[in-house]
């Protein structure tokens, strides 16, 4: 059974972590192959967004135990993070629809993702603590560049856990929908920067991620310049721009 599924349609990849017997559990071998999915589809010049969900009835319910207890030198525990870190490194807008528990390395999933979309019977949690191991993979920072410190402290250090209307109160999910419109909505979003020019998007995403060592406006101005600049010389910015104008005059 393949444990990572993909479909493509309209230039968006949907990729479902498939392993519902185990929740979803997090493992080597699951990590394995969605290196192999993520290589495919960054080479797939058609591929403008992915989607990452999980096969019902969980999102990713934590690492899998057998793994994570082998796991006893920091090479180890590499592996164990690879996958989520595959995510979190893709030049590609992805878009995570929790759509159940999203637990421990499983969290670290969405965590990894630029958009979080909480159905109504997701579940967020930390656990860590409760299993008495500490946070790894870069949880903990990027649980704090979504939220604030005191959200951090709780769902880490205090073990609480967030349902999705919760977290999308506290901004750890963009919103909470229906679990019967989240994968149409996390769709529909990803078929925005699936539609535009992929080199721009590419730039876009890495702009916003480095805009989290900029200081002040003019280290900001001088970031995005040499962007802007390329992106104007592009044929789409000019061929937009033309079709824009077009519209304005014929609806004068």
């Amino acid at each position: 059974m393949a444990l990572v599924l993909c479909e493509i349609d309209d230039g968006v990849a949907t990729v479902t972590l498939n392993n519902p017997a185990v929740r979803n559990a997090v493992s080597v071998d699951m990590n394995r192959e969605l290196d192999e999915v993520f290589d495919a589809l960054e080479a797939d010049q058609s591929v403008g967004a992915v989607v990452l969900t999980g096969a019902p009835p969980a999102f990713s319910a934590g690492a899998n135990l057998d793994d994570l207890l082998a796991a006893g030198d920091p090479k180890s525990l590499s592996a164990m993070y690879s996958g989520f870190l595959r995510v979190a490194h893709t030049p590609l807008p992805t878009v995570a629809a929790v759509n159940g528990a999203a637990v421990g390395a499983g969290m670290n999933f969405a965590l990894a993702c630029d958009v979080i979309l909480a159905g109504s019977q997701a579940m967020f949690e930390s656990r860590f603590l409760q299993i008495a191991i500490h946070p790894g993979g870069g949880h903990t920072w990027r649980l704090r560049q979504i939220c604030d410190r005191q959200t951090a402290m709780a769902m880490v250090l205090f073990g609480e856990r967030l349902d999705g209307r919760r977290a999308a109160e506290i901004g750890l999910a963009w919103k909470c929908v229906d679990d019967g419109d989240l994968l149409e909505e996390a769709r529909r979003m990803a078929r925005r920067p699936a539609r535009a020019p992929r080199g721009l998007t590419k730039a876009m995403k890495q702009t916003i991620i480095d805009m989290g060592e900029v200081a002040d406006s003019a280290a900001a101005v001088a970031r995005e310049v040499e962007p802007q600049v390329w992106s104007m010389i592009q044929p789409e910015f000019k061929e937009r721009v033309a079709a824009l104008k077009e519209a304005i005059s014929k609806s004068s």
